[in-house]
């Protein structure tokens, strides 16, 4: 069964992604992220190559050539997912076959449009049978 966690508040939705992600590269874990609004596709693939040096995620899309060697793939598409360990979902709608994942991880902004679309994948995912933890981002 997936288990999902719910990280809500985010003032900067995309800052948040790109925290958790440097977290998840640091601790060596592969993490797809699927990103079904190509604007915000491209804005999280800019400001990951924005960090510093020293806290750069390396990362490609999920059809590049260099997918099989790179931790972090963005995707619009899950049809054939890169790898089921850990998906981060920055959509808003449930990602089509999470329930291939081992780990969800949800990234929820402060605007209310994002917040009520949460509110309703929470509903959902608890009414599979997941395991959902919730981390408060405003509090940070």
């Amino acid at each position: 069964m997936t288990e999902v966690f719910f990280y809500h508040g985010a003032t900067d939705k995309v800052a948040a992604a790109c925290a958790l992600l440097g977290g998840a590269y640091a601790q060596k874990k592969p993490m797809l992220v699927y990103t079904p609004d190509g604007e915000l596709a491209n804005n999280l693939d800019r400001q990951l190559w924005m960090q510093t040096a020293l806290s750069f995620v390396p990362h490609c899309r999920a059809d590049s050539p260099l997918a099989n060697e790179t931790p972090v793939l963005l995707t619009d598409n899950l049809e054939q997912p890169a790898q089921t360990e850990r998906l981060m979902n920055l959509g808003h709608a449930t990602p089509p076959g999470f329930e291939r994942f081992q780990r969800l991880i949800e990234v929820v902004g402060q605007a209310e449009e994002d917040r009520h679309a949460a509110r309703t994948r929470v509903k959902f995912y608890k009414d599979k049978g997941c395991d959902v933890h919730y981390f408060d981002l405003s509090k940070r």
